[in-house]
């Protein structure tokens, strides 16, 4: 059976920002990425069993292609310049600096941030993570709650700070 516009809009109404989330990683259009995995998953003859995995794996794929493109871009192009959305939307009611935990997000290494977004925002399992990784599901285990424990230490007094309202 093909992708009818009801699994569709279910599947981005409830995975669509995350994935926008997990292709920002990578590139600076995560929404033309996004919009070339739905593409890819229309064009699909059946519904792939594992619908989520299956878009986050095109997702991931599509978005590393346009960061090697933009990179070849940048080598030839003297102005190419960057500039990366950030990834958390501020809230008022927020207790977490957006900027700070943008910051302290893109600091981490490539594994830790994939496995951390893939798992917090995206709901993917560490099964799931490993086989999209290409790595062990221990692995992926061990970047995630060493990525949790980095954010953690450079958000810890700023995080304290928000979440008491007075300073330590």
């Amino acid at each position: 059976m093909g992708i009818t516009a009801d699994i569709l809009v279910g599947l981005l109404d409830e995975h669509g920002p995350a994935l926008l989330l997990y292709a920002r990683q990578w590139c600076d259009a995560p929404e033309d990425v996004l919009q070339e995995a739905v593409l890819q998953l229309m064009r699909q003859p059946a519904a792939p069993d594992n619908l989520t995995g299956w878009m986050y794996r095109a997702v991931r794929n599509l978005a590393l292609n346009a960061s090697r493109g933009s990179r070849r871009r940048a080598r030839r192009e003297a102005e190419a310049a960057c500039r990366h959305e950030p990834w958390f939307a501020p809230s008022e009611d927020d207790r977490l600096d957006a900027a700070a935990a943008t910051e302290a997000l893109a600091e981490l290494p490539i594994e830790q941030r994939e496995t951390i977004v893939a798992r917090l925002w995206g709901g993917l399992s560490f099964d799931e993570i490993s086989r999209l990784s290409g790595s062990s599901t221990s692995t992926v285990h061990r970047w995630y709650h060493q990525g949790l424990a980095a954010l953690r230490e450079r958000l810890g007094a700023t995080w304290q700070e928000n979440k008491t309202g007075t300073t330590n």
